[in-house]
Protein backbone atom coordinates (compact mmCIF):
# COMPACT_ATOMS: atom_id res chain seq x y z
CA UNK A 1 0.00 0.00 0.00
CA UNK A 2 1.52 3.29 -0.75
CA UNK A 3 1.83 6.46 0.64
CA UNK A 4 -0.63 7.95 -1.99
CA UNK A 5 -3.60 5.56 -0.22
CA UNK A 6 -3.91 7.53 2.94
CA UNK A 7 -3.16 11.10 1.71
CA UNK A 8 -4.66 13.83 -0.67
CA UNK A 9 -2.09 14.59 -3.55
CA UNK A 10 -3.46 18.46 -3.01
CA UNK A 11 -2.67 18.93 0.30
CA UNK A 12 -1.27 15.78 1.96
CA UNK A 13 -3.59 15.06 4.22
CA UNK A 14 -5.48 11.93 4.66
CA UNK A 15 -8.79 11.99 3.32
CA UNK A 16 -12.05 10.31 5.12
CA UNK A 17 -13.03 7.92 1.77
CA UNK A 18 -9.21 7.09 1.97
CA UNK A 19 -9.51 5.61 5.55
CA UNK A 20 -12.62 4.21 4.86
CA UNK A 21 -11.61 2.04 1.83
CA UNK A 22 -8.55 1.04 3.98
CA UNK A 23 -11.08 -0.37 7.02
CA UNK A 24 -13.24 -1.80 4.33
CA UNK A 25 -16.22 0.04 5.98
CA UNK A 26 -18.52 2.84 5.29
CA UNK A 27 -17.97 6.68 5.04
CA UNK A 28 -20.76 6.62 7.26
CA UNK A 29 -19.19 4.14 9.74
CA UNK A 30 -15.87 6.51 9.76
CA UNK A 31 -18.09 9.24 10.41
CA UNK A 32 -19.60 7.81 13.55
CA UNK A 33 -16.36 7.14 14.83
CA UNK A 34 -15.26 10.81 14.16
CA UNK A 35 -18.62 12.06 15.90
CA UNK A 36 -18.54 8.84 18.52
CA UNK A 37 -21.88 8.23 17.82
CA UNK A 38 -23.29 4.31 17.77
CA UNK A 39 -23.76 1.73 15.58
CA UNK A 40 -20.39 0.82 15.39
CA UNK A 41 -18.77 -2.52 17.39
CA UNK A 42 -15.74 -1.94 19.08
CA UNK A 43 -13.28 -3.81 17.15
CA UNK A 44 -14.39 -1.68 14.00
CA UNK A 45 -14.04 1.62 15.93
CA UNK A 46 -10.48 0.26 17.26
CA UNK A 47 -9.47 0.34 13.46
CA UNK A 48 -10.69 3.24 12.39
CA UNK A 49 -9.04 5.20 15.10
CA UNK A 50 -5.68 3.59 14.08
CA UNK A 51 -6.15 4.14 11.00
CA UNK A 52 -7.26 8.15 11.84
CA UNK A 53 -4.03 8.14 13.72
CA UNK A 54 -1.28 6.29 11.62
CA UNK A 55 -2.79 8.43 8.50
CA UNK A 56 -2.00 11.77 10.55
CA UNK A 57 -5.43 12.88 9.95
CA UNK A 58 -6.68 15.87 11.30
CA UNK A 59 -10.35 17.42 11.01
CA UNK A 60 -9.78 21.04 9.29
CA UNK A 61 -11.44 23.52 11.31
CA UNK A 62 -13.84 24.44 8.20
CA UNK A 63 -15.48 20.69 8.87
CA UNK A 64 -17.14 21.43 11.96
CA UNK A 65 -16.84 25.74 11.94
CA UNK A 66 -20.43 25.89 13.07
CA UNK A 67 -19.54 24.94 17.04
CA UNK A 68 -19.90 28.28 19.05
CA UNK A 69 -19.22 26.12 22.09
CA UNK A 70 -15.99 26.22 24.40
CA UNK A 71 -16.23 23.40 26.68
CA UNK A 72 -15.16 23.79 30.30
CA UNK A 73 -14.25 20.66 32.17
CA UNK A 74 -13.88 20.33 36.21
CA UNK A 75 -13.93 17.63 39.10
CA UNK A 76 -15.44 19.90 41.17
CA UNK A 77 -17.79 22.30 39.86
CA UNK A 78 -19.40 23.73 42.87
CA UNK A 79 -16.71 25.61 44.54
CA UNK A 80 -16.32 29.27 44.65
CA UNK A 81 -13.21 28.66 43.51
CA UNK A 82 -14.59 27.06 40.40
CA UNK A 83 -17.09 30.65 39.68
CA UNK A 84 -13.97 32.11 39.02
CA UNK A 85 -12.68 29.99 36.31
CA UNK A 86 -16.30 30.23 34.85
CA UNK A 87 -16.08 34.04 34.89
CA UNK A 88 -12.67 34.43 33.06
CA UNK A 89 -14.20 31.46 30.27
CA UNK A 90 -17.01 32.89 29.58
CA UNK A 91 -15.53 36.57 29.52
CA UNK A 92 -13.31 35.49 26.69
CA UNK A 93 -15.88 33.22 25.00
CA UNK A 94 -18.42 36.19 24.85
CA UNK A 95 -15.86 38.52 23.27
CA UNK A 96 -15.85 36.17 20.57
CA UNK A 97 -19.52 35.22 19.96
CA UNK A 98 -19.39 31.77 22.22
CA UNK A 99 -20.86 29.82 24.73
CA UNK A 100 -19.70 27.82 27.35
CA UNK A 101 -20.43 24.80 28.76
CA UNK A 102 -19.54 23.14 31.67
CA UNK A 103 -18.98 19.67 32.40
CA UNK A 104 -17.97 17.59 35.92
CA UNK A 105 -16.05 14.79 35.81
CA UNK A 106 -13.51 12.67 36.81
CA UNK A 107 -10.97 13.79 39.90
CA UNK A 108 -7.99 16.22 40.16
CA UNK A 109 -5.78 14.54 37.69
CA UNK A 110 -7.96 13.58 34.88
CA UNK A 111 -11.53 13.57 33.54
CA UNK A 112 -13.38 10.33 33.81
CA UNK A 113 -12.81 7.75 30.71
CA UNK A 114 -16.45 8.06 29.42
CA UNK A 115 -16.24 11.80 29.25
CA UNK A 116 -14.75 11.31 25.82
CA UNK A 117 -17.52 10.05 24.07
CA UNK A 118 -19.56 13.10 25.24
CA UNK A 119 -16.97 15.48 24.27
CA UNK A 120 -16.36 14.02 20.51
CA UNK A 121 -20.47 13.87 20.45
CA UNK A 122 -20.54 17.77 21.50
CA UNK A 123 -17.87 18.87 19.07
CA UNK A 124 -17.00 22.16 20.69
CA UNK A 125 -14.60 24.69 19.47
CA UNK A 126 -12.07 23.26 22.40
CA UNK A 127 -11.83 22.52 25.74
CA UNK A 128 -10.65 23.88 28.87
CA UNK A 129 -9.73 21.32 31.30
CA UNK A 130 -9.08 21.51 35.08
CA UNK A 131 -6.78 18.57 35.56
CA UNK A 132 -3.42 17.25 35.42
CA UNK A 133 -3.17 15.89 32.32
CA UNK A 134 -5.22 13.67 29.49
CA UNK A 135 -4.29 10.29 28.93
CA UNK A 136 -2.70 9.68 25.71
CA UNK A 137 -5.77 8.29 24.07
CA UNK A 138 -7.79 11.77 25.04
CA UNK A 139 -5.09 13.49 23.22
CA UNK A 140 -5.10 11.49 20.32
CA UNK A 141 -9.00 11.42 19.97
CA UNK A 142 -9.06 15.12 20.30
CA UNK A 143 -6.10 16.24 17.96
CA UNK A 144 -7.87 14.02 15.32
CA UNK A 145 -10.71 15.77 15.78
CA UNK A 146 -8.79 19.13 15.62
CA UNK A 147 -10.14 19.87 19.32
CA UNK A 148 -7.86 22.12 21.15
CA UNK A 149 -7.41 21.65 24.37
CA UNK A 150 -5.57 23.72 27.62
CA UNK A 151 -5.49 22.80 31.35
CA UNK A 152 -6.04 25.74 33.50
CA UNK A 153 -3.98 25.68 36.87
CA UNK A 154 -2.86 22.28 36.79
CA UNK A 155 -3.04 19.93 39.61
CA UNK A 156 0.08 18.21 38.51
CA UNK A 157 2.92 18.36 35.75
CA UNK A 158 1.41 17.91 32.30
CA UNK A 159 3.31 16.66 29.77
CA UNK A 160 5.05 18.95 27.21
CA UNK A 161 2.49 18.45 24.44
CA UNK A 162 -0.32 19.55 26.87
CA UNK A 163 -0.77 23.37 26.62
CA UNK A 164 -1.05 25.01 30.16
CA UNK A 165 -2.07 28.09 31.94
CA UNK A 166 -1.14 28.55 36.02
CA UNK A 167 0.39 31.10 38.38
CA UNK A 168 3.93 31.27 40.32
CA UNK A 169 3.28 29.01 43.25
CA UNK A 170 6.17 29.10 44.85
CA UNK A 171 6.27 32.88 44.74
CA UNK A 172 3.06 32.64 46.52
CA UNK A 173 4.48 30.55 49.36
CA UNK A 174 7.45 32.82 49.86
CA UNK A 175 5.33 36.11 49.93
CA UNK A 176 2.94 34.74 52.63
CA UNK A 177 5.89 33.38 54.90
CA UNK A 178 7.95 36.36 53.98
CA UNK A 179 5.10 38.45 54.83
CA UNK A 180 5.07 36.96 58.56
CA UNK A 181 8.58 36.79 58.95
CA UNK A 182 8.60 40.46 58.64
CA UNK A 183 5.86 40.84 61.02
CA UNK A 184 8.31 39.11 63.69
CA UNK A 185 6.64 35.73 63.83
CA UNK A 186 8.92 32.78 64.11
CA UNK A 187 6.51 29.78 64.81
CA UNK A 188 4.80 29.79 61.54
CA UNK A 189 2.12 26.92 60.62
CA UNK A 190 1.40 25.73 57.27
CA UNK A 191 -1.93 24.12 56.31
CA UNK A 192 -1.33 22.58 52.56
CA UNK A 193 -3.88 20.96 49.61
CA UNK A 194 -2.88 17.26 48.76
CA UNK A 195 0.73 15.85 48.82
CA UNK A 196 -0.23 15.03 44.96
CA UNK A 197 -1.05 18.45 43.78
CA UNK A 198 2.02 20.35 42.44
CA UNK A 199 0.48 23.50 43.33
CA UNK A 200 0.83 22.56 47.15
CA UNK A 201 4.34 21.20 46.81
CA UNK A 202 5.33 24.55 45.58
CA UNK A 203 3.80 26.34 48.24
CA UNK A 204 5.16 24.52 50.53
CA UNK A 205 8.46 24.80 49.11
CA UNK A 206 8.04 28.56 49.01
CA UNK A 207 7.36 28.37 53.00
CA UNK A 208 10.45 26.36 53.74
CA UNK A 209 12.74 28.68 51.76
CA UNK A 210 11.92 31.65 53.33
CA UNK A 211 12.50 30.13 56.32
CA UNK A 212 15.59 29.00 55.37
CA UNK A 213 16.07 33.17 54.02
CA UNK A 214 15.61 33.68 57.38
CA UNK A 215 17.32 31.47 59.26
CA UNK A 216 14.27 29.82 60.88
CA UNK A 217 14.56 26.28 61.32
CA UNK A 218 12.02 23.99 59.87
CA UNK A 219 9.49 22.01 61.97
CA UNK A 220 7.57 19.19 60.27
CA UNK A 221 5.10 19.34 63.00
CA UNK A 222 4.12 22.62 61.97
CA UNK A 223 2.88 21.29 58.67
CA UNK A 224 -0.14 19.97 57.89
CA UNK A 225 -1.45 18.32 54.63
CA UNK A 226 -4.69 18.43 53.65
CA UNK A 227 -7.41 19.49 50.55
CA UNK A 228 -8.31 23.38 49.92
CA UNK A 229 -11.75 23.17 51.37
CA UNK A 230 -12.91 24.47 54.30
CA UNK A 231 -13.39 21.47 57.05
CA UNK A 232 -10.18 20.68 56.77
CA UNK A 233 -8.61 24.23 57.56
CA UNK A 234 -11.36 23.67 60.43
CA UNK A 235 -10.05 20.37 61.87
CA UNK A 236 -6.07 20.90 60.66
CA UNK A 237 -6.43 24.84 62.65
CA UNK A 238 -7.76 22.95 65.91
CA UNK A 239 -4.93 20.43 65.51
CA UNK A 240 -1.96 23.28 65.40
CA UNK A 241 -3.54 25.59 67.36
CA UNK A 242 -4.40 23.05 70.46
CA UNK A 243 -0.70 22.75 70.98
CA UNK A 244 0.75 24.02 74.13
CA UNK A 245 3.63 25.51 71.88
CA UNK A 246 1.13 26.86 69.18
CA UNK A 247 2.20 28.75 65.99
CA UNK A 248 1.37 32.75 66.10
CA UNK A 249 1.02 32.41 62.79
CA UNK A 250 -0.94 29.99 60.20
CA UNK A 251 -0.22 30.21 56.24
CA UNK A 252 -3.04 28.19 54.89
CA UNK A 253 -3.24 27.02 51.36
CA UNK A 254 -6.25 28.22 50.13
CA UNK A 255 -8.87 30.91 51.43
CA UNK A 256 -11.26 28.39 52.29
CA UNK A 257 -8.61 26.85 54.60
CA UNK A 258 -8.14 30.22 55.88
CA UNK A 259 -11.82 30.53 56.41
CA UNK A 260 -12.11 27.31 58.29
CA UNK A 261 -8.92 28.45 60.71
CA UNK A 262 -11.22 31.30 61.62
CA UNK A 263 -13.58 29.00 62.93
CA UNK A 264 -10.99 26.80 64.60
CA UNK A 265 -9.43 29.74 66.12
CA UNK A 266 -12.91 31.45 67.50
CA UNK A 267 -13.69 28.04 69.03
CA UNK A 268 -10.70 28.22 71.36
CA UNK A 269 -11.36 31.82 72.00
CA UNK A 270 -8.78 33.25 69.99
CA UNK A 271 -8.85 36.63 67.96
CA UNK A 272 -7.18 37.12 65.08
CA UNK A 273 -4.67 38.99 64.36
CA UNK A 274 -4.01 39.69 67.85
CA UNK A 275 -3.40 35.95 69.20
CA UNK A 276 -3.07 34.70 65.35
CA UNK A 277 -1.90 36.33 62.03
CA UNK A 278 -3.55 34.29 59.05
CA UNK A 279 -2.73 34.38 55.32
CA UNK A 280 -4.66 33.14 52.82
CA UNK A 281 -4.46 32.00 49.12
CA UNK A 282 -6.75 32.69 46.06
CA UNK A 283 -8.49 36.04 46.80
CA UNK A 284 -11.52 34.92 46.39
CA UNK A 285 -14.54 37.87 46.93
CA UNK A 286 -14.89 36.26 50.27
CA UNK A 287 -11.40 37.53 51.75
CA UNK A 288 -12.65 40.74 51.64
CA UNK A 289 -16.37 39.79 53.45
CA UNK A 290 -14.81 37.85 56.11
CA UNK A 291 -13.82 39.92 59.71
CA UNK A 292 -11.21 40.76 60.20
CA UNK A 293 -10.76 40.34 56.44
CA UNK A 294 -8.27 38.22 55.07
CA UNK A 295 -4.33 38.97 53.87
CA UNK A 296 -4.05 36.51 51.29
CA UNK A 297 -1.92 35.80 48.10
CA UNK A 298 -4.08 36.41 45.05
CA UNK A 299 -3.83 34.14 42.63
CA UNK A 300 -5.09 35.05 38.96
CA UNK A 301 -7.96 33.24 38.60
CA UNK A 302 -9.96 35.30 36.42
CA UNK A 303 -7.16 36.30 34.10
CA UNK A 304 -5.67 32.30 34.12
CA UNK A 305 -8.80 31.34 32.83
CA UNK A 306 -8.75 34.05 29.99
CA UNK A 307 -5.29 33.18 29.36
CA UNK A 308 -6.52 29.64 28.76
CA UNK A 309 -9.53 30.45 26.27
CA UNK A 310 -7.51 33.00 24.32
CA UNK A 311 -4.87 30.02 23.67
CA UNK A 312 -7.52 27.39 22.82
CA UNK A 313 -8.96 29.76 20.15
CA UNK A 314 -5.53 30.33 18.78
CA UNK A 315 -4.71 26.43 18.58
CA UNK A 316 -7.85 26.37 16.43
CA UNK A 317 -5.92 27.60 13.68
CA UNK A 318 -1.97 27.68 14.49
CA UNK A 319 -1.51 23.93 16.01
CA UNK A 320 2.44 25.22 15.99
CA UNK A 321 1.97 26.88 19.46
CA UNK A 322 1.29 23.44 20.97
CA UNK A 323 3.77 23.01 24.05
CA UNK A 324 3.03 26.42 26.08
CA UNK A 325 3.62 26.36 29.42
CA UNK A 326 2.56 29.94 31.18
CA UNK A 327 2.65 30.57 35.22
CA UNK A 328 1.09 34.16 35.67
CA UNK A 329 2.69 36.11 38.56
CA UNK A 330 1.09 36.45 41.81
CA UNK A 331 1.28 39.18 44.57
CA UNK A 332 0.22 39.48 48.16
CA UNK A 333 -2.70 41.55 49.48
CA UNK A 334 -2.73 42.71 52.85
CA UNK A 335 -5.77 43.31 54.71
CA UNK A 336 -6.47 43.27 58.76
CA UNK A 337 -5.68 39.16 59.69
CA UNK A 338 -1.96 39.69 60.28
CA UNK A 339 -0.17 41.65 62.73
CA UNK A 340 3.40 42.15 64.50
CA UNK A 341 3.80 39.27 66.87
CA UNK A 342 3.39 39.96 69.86
CA UNK A 343 5.41 37.17 71.82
Amino acid sequence: MTQETFLDRENGRATLAQIAHDASVSMSTVSKVLNARTGVSKATRVRVEALLVSSGYSRRGSEHSKSTLIELVFSDIGSIWSLEIIRGVERVARQNGLSVILTESGDRHSPAPDWIKGVLQRQPLGVILVFSDLSADHKRELNTRNIPFVVVDPAGDPATDVPSIGSANWSGGLLATRHLIELGHRRIGIITGPEDMLCSLARLSGYRSALEAAVIPFDASLVKTGDFHRELGVSLGRELLARPDRPTAIFAGSDLQAIGLYEAARALDLQIPRDLSVVGYDDLPVAQWVDPALTTVRQPLVEMAEEATRLVLKLRTDRHTENIRLDLAVNLVQRASTAACGN
